[in-house]
């Protein structure tokens, strides 16, 4: 074993606990003894045990008591009881406290041994399933304080809860698959499977085997029986990305699933019957789409039970910083970077800027900086390599959506950093260039996030 696991024995006979301890430490194991329930809860608090033998009989708090006091702390030492006086009643209490197992006096100890094995077995998947539910959390976390983002906090855990089925509308790139994580995460289904299919990214020819599974022989190629998503989603959440490519074929089958909670595998006149909630995101207009004959006006009143919309960046600016900080951190985990750091003026360009492949094109223009840029600092000059590398740097293509003020203050801005390299970063050679009092430029240049060595060297 890769470390050997820590075992607190708690036993008010001196002989049991010093047989327990000498066996254990044969076998490896560390081990640390007490006496009473109270010192056992003070022991498990300051050494987190892997395991506990927990005695059931102990003058003062008895076992079941520190089980349950044990129960309601962050503890995650796996407890096995031992009594002298065994009966029904108290194994079955001690499971539902969530004891792992209950042996009885006169102690075996091969069968001792054995329990303790078994037990840190589960220990180990215990602490290897709390990791991944962690990394998956932190995964899917939605990032933002925007107005936007706080209004659709709340309406995802409105709706979790519930088994309506979700139509989540959204630009590329906003988030469309985190919101229906989110969603499951927080829903009665969560212990249950996420199961995801792209209906944009499967030929049109081969989505109904993905959906829906086929029998051997179905078609070429099909050489043995295959599980559909939808069995594999059974009892949890079935999330279906890009609705609005999926076929009016296609479309027609999953209504009758829907309908009826059931669905015959391609090649099959079995029904399986599933539980499963659809969650549905686009990023067309599905209305113009049911005007144009391409999705199925029934079908969209199914799944469009509970409307989302995730905002795009445009529309939460705020959040451009709190992104970038969150993407460079994992960009510089992992690859093994230290962390960057934006300058202000980096920052202020980066929230003017329209993003028009939403975050997930900020994502990627983040870690590009973190592996591209050298200094510790990135500075707005730094900024153009990787924003052309996405041909993100004209933003007079997307001019056509500013607001006129938005547009003036963008010019000026660029006007004002034009003029600062001219000048290599000189305010007042720049202010006397642009014929205004030195504090008016610091005010403006402050009020745009430039700083004065951003013209400088250039």
């Amino acid at each position: 074993m890769s470390r050997a696991h820590n075992i607190l024995v708690v036993d008010d006979e001196r002989n049991v606990r010093a047989t327990l301890k000498s066996v254990l430490e044969d076998e490896g194991y560390g081990v640390r003894t007490v006496s009473s329930g109270e010192e056992a809860i003070k022991a498990a608090k300051r050494f987190h045990p892997d395991l506990i033998l927990l005695d059931i009989w102990l003058p003062g708090i008895d076992g079941l008591e520190v089980l349950e006091k044990l129960a309601d702390t962050d503890n995650n030492s796996v407890v096995v009881m031992i009594s002298g006086h065994g009966s029904v009643e108290s194994a079955v209490r001690a499971t539902k406290l969530g004891a792992f197992d209950f042996i009885e006096k006169p102690l075996s100890l091969d069968r001792v041994l054995l329990v303790v094995a078994n037990g840190l077995k589960q220990k180990v998947l215990q602490d290897e399933n709390r990791r991944l539910r962690a990394e998956v959390s932190e995964r899917w976390t939605m990032i933002g304080e925007s107005d936007a983002i706080v209004a659709l906090r709340k309406q995802i855990n409105r709706a979790a809860p519930t088994n309506g089925r979700v139509l989540i509308f959204g630009e590329n790139g906003t988030g469309k698959e985190l919101v229906a994580h989110c969603i499951h995460a927080l829903s009665q289904r969560s212990s249950k499977s996420f199961v995801e299919i792209n209906c944009a990214a499967i030929p049109d020819e081969l989505i109904e085997s993905e959906l829906f599974g086929h029998v051997e022989g179905a078609f070429t190629g099909a050489v043995s029986d295959k599980q559909g998503k939808l069995d594999l989603a059974d009892g949890g959440t079935l999330f279906l990305d890009e609705i609005g490519d999926m076929s009016l074929r296609t479309q027609s089958k999953v209504l009758r699933a829907l309908q009826e909670q059931t669905f015959q595998p391609v090649g099959s006149t079995d029904d399986h019957s599933v539980d499963v909630r659809i969650i549905a995101a686009t990023n067309k207009d599905l209305q113009e789409e049911i005007k144009s004959g391409r999705f199925r006006e029934d079908l969209y009143y199914r799944i469009n039970v509970i409307p989302f919309h995730v905002p795009s960046l445009r529309e939460r600016r705020d959040d451009v910083p709190l992104l970038a900080e969150h993407f460079m951190k994992g960009a510089a985990a992992e690859y093994g970077a230290g962390l960057k750091k934006l300058s202000e003026s980096a920052v202020a360009r980066l929230t003017a800027y329209r993003w028009p492949g939403n975050v997930r094109q900020l994502k990627n223009v983040c870690e590009r900086l973190m592996v591209m840029v050298a200094d510790e600092t990135i500075h707005e000059a730094d900024l153009e390599p990787a924003i052309d590398a996405f041909g993100l740097s004209d933003e007079r293509d997307s001019s056509g959506d500013l607001e006129l003020r938005e547009a003036r203050d963008l010019f000026e801005r660029r006007f004002i950093l034009t003029k600062l390299r001219e000048h290599a970063g000189n305010v007042k050679q720049t202010a006397m260039a642009l014929n205004i009092e030195r504090s008016h430029l610091y005010r403006k240049m402050k009020s745009y996030g430039i700083e004065p060595g951003d013209g400088a060297g250039e």
